[in-house]
């Protein structure tokens, strides 16, 4: 007895000798590695470097051609300089203004028939729209097991990793996953398309239920319904929505359907698919992509930064005092103290981003059927006034349009969407796109992407081991 009781001592003893050693040995590594793998900005000039893979007048490099997405937000002039112009957005040639219309038009859910265009190239015919949605709705439900198997029994606290290992485990419920024929593909993708709305909602409601001590609400979905509607009703607990809901909802999902193959995911999958690789790694990888916050949190930080904001200006209709807050963001003070107005400003976008208009219309009627009229009036006067304030502190003026996260963020506040899920429903949009330059590849790639990395290491001389210093202990 008292030999185990030792034992038990000294492995203690020797459980917290080994902890301390390793906070010592990732503490001092953390300071050699930031040493070791800092590079001088002096020498990505002196290499010409285009870091970011972006030009020196912001432009992004050309690293492939496309059919799929097309962006506008600047012309150039003769002399190859940057001139500001309004902003476009077309899928597969249509401008996405044009797509938007018609579904608002004739009052019908628009997100399939742009999934359709992205993916086929054409627009399609009403039979041909309605045999595409039946069967992305045969893959509603996920597979037999599922759900339990890999979502419930270990839910994450994040839905974007439990997004993106749910579709690497789809790769074992696929009879043919390595298949890269582009027949193969299209058939994957869509499966994909149909179970993406189960896979977030499951994921939200086991990890609110696990970490969050919340009840457990499993609705299952109802092939019949639209992407949208299928979402509004297993997120929430009673699945109770309206049809304006749902149909703005819908309409943020077109327009967050596709945005060119220069985006970080978008790119992702292309760079992916270029090693021949299966579509669950392809579309895994690219979800790991958006999850950065650089990416695709935008939306999150939109809502974080509105409850910031209502929360120290009690009363917005003082605009002197809304102003001075704002002042108190951009000199990094207030919020987040990043000293950015999220919603603001675009990469590519000069004086307009085509899809903030359109979702702006329709925010502004969500927001005087649900009383909300003040948080969106919050986000115009920030549209208006952010420009002027910013040349104020840093003296300056800039084309700062606001892009389509000042009003998604407002949007999915209002259709009362968990944080945690803008994200994964911005995924769930995308990755219409996404298949679609998967497919692009396979068929006009041809090649594996293989950009260069210059050396900027000296060469060392070898020292043998019971002559070397020890550094990181």
């Amino acid at each position: 007895m008292f030999e185990r009781v030792k034992r038990k001592h000294f492995a203690k003893k020797e459980e917290k000798r080994t902890h301390d050693k390793s906070d010592v040995f990732f503490s001092n590594g953390e300071k050699i590695l930031k040493k070791k793998n800092k590079i001088d900005n002096e020498l990505y000039i002196r290499n010409d470097v285009k870091r970011g893979l972006r030009n020196a007048n912001g432009t992004g490099v050309v690293v492939g051609l496309t059919h799929i997405g097309e962006i506008l937000g600047y012309e150039f002039d003769e002399k190859g300089n940057k001139i500001p112009s309004e902003g476009k957005l077309f899928y597969r040639g249509y401008n996405i203004e044009d797509l938007v219309n018609a579904a608002l038009a004739e009052d019908r859910f628009g997100f399939e028939e742009t999934t359709f265009l992205l993916l086929m190239g054409s627009l399609p015919s009403k039979k041909e729209l309605e045999t595409f949605t039946d069967i992305i709705s045969q893959h509603r439900d996920l597979p037999m097991g599922f759900a339990r198997d890999m979502i419930l029994t270990a839910p994450s606290k994040n839905i974007m990793n439990k997004l993106a290992r749910s579709v690497l485990a789809l790769y074992s419920y696929d009879d043919n996953p390595d298949d890269t024929s582009v027949a193969n593909v299209l058939r994957q993708s869509m499966t994909l398309i149909g179970y993406f709305p189960a896979i977030i909602s499951y994921a939200y409601q086991a990890k609110s239920s696990y970490y969050d001590n919340k009840s457990l609400h499993l609705h299952p979905p109802i092939p019949e319904l639209s992407t949208s509607e299928n979402i509004l009703r297993m997120l929430r607990p009673m699945g109770e929505y309206t049809d304006l809901e749902a149909k703005l909802l819908d309409i943020s999902m077109m327009l967050h359907a596709e945005h060119g193959g220069g985006n970080n995911s978008t790119f992702t999958t292309h760079l992916i698919s270029s090693t021949g690789t299966d579509t669950y790694s392809a579309i895994a990888a690219a979800v790991g992509s958006l999850k950065g916050p650089r990416h695709g949190g935008a939306n999150i930080a939109v809502i974080n930064m509105m409850t910031d904001i209502k929360s120290h200006v009690h009363d917005l209709g003082k605009t002197s005092v809304l102003d001075d807050y704002l002042v108190k963001i951009l000199k990094g003070e207030a919020n987040d103290k990043t000293g950015l107005i999220y919603g603001m400003g675009h990469a590519i976008y000069t004086k307009s981003d085509p899809r903030a208009k359109i979702l702006k219309s329709m925010a502004k009627k969500l927001a005087e059927d649900k009383g909300l009229l003040d948080d969106f009036l919050l986000c115009d006067y920030i549209e208006r006034r952010a420009p002027s304030l910013y040349a104020e502190v840093h003296g300056k003026e800039t084309l700062m349009p606001a892009n389509v996260d000042l009003y998604s963020g407002f949007v999915y506040d209002a259709l009362d969407i968990p944080t945690d899920v803008a994200t994964p429903l911005f995924a769930t949009a995308r990755l219409s796109g996404w298949c679609a330059h998967r497919i692009e590849e396979i068929v006009a790639g041809g090649k594996l992407m293989r950009p260069a990395f210059n050396s900027v290491q000296d060469h060392m001389d070898y020292i043998p081991l019971k002559e070397r210093k020890t550094s990181y202990l």
